[in-house]
């Protein structure tokens, strides 16, 4: 019995000294790691992994098969009374994503 708590009394030694020294900064991880979006936009996606990486469906604004412009509404919040959405058009070329443009939304009657 002595044997056995002298070895788990060991071990734990050994398990603290394999741990960060009291007031060292902990080791940084990359920005990209840290974001909330895990697939990010990028050229030559089609419409479905698209609408994958921003979690919703994409709303066909215009042009001929192959070469659409989708909108993406991304809901943001706002207040209670007045929701508040961003506007995102994509662009496709060849069924493949070509750019996006992001519309803030502004009034112009407000201006």
């Amino acid at each position: 019995m002595k044997l056995m708590m002298l070895a788990a009394g060991t071990m734990l030694l050994s398990l603290s000294a394999q741990a960060e020294p009291i007031g060292a900064v902990p080791q940084r991880q990359p920005f990209v790691t840290t974001l909330s979006n895990n697939i990010p936009l990028a050229f030559g996606m089609d419409t479905e992994q698209t609408a994958r990486a921003l979690g919703q469906k994409l709303q066909y604004v215009r042009g001929r098969p192959g070469h659409e412009i989708y909108l993406a509404l991304r809901n943001i919040g706002g207040s209670g009374l007045i929701p508040y959405r961003h506007r995102l058009f994509l662009q496709f070329r060849h069924g493949r994503l070509a750019g996006w443009k992001e519309d803030y939304g502004e009034n112009w009657m407000w201006e």
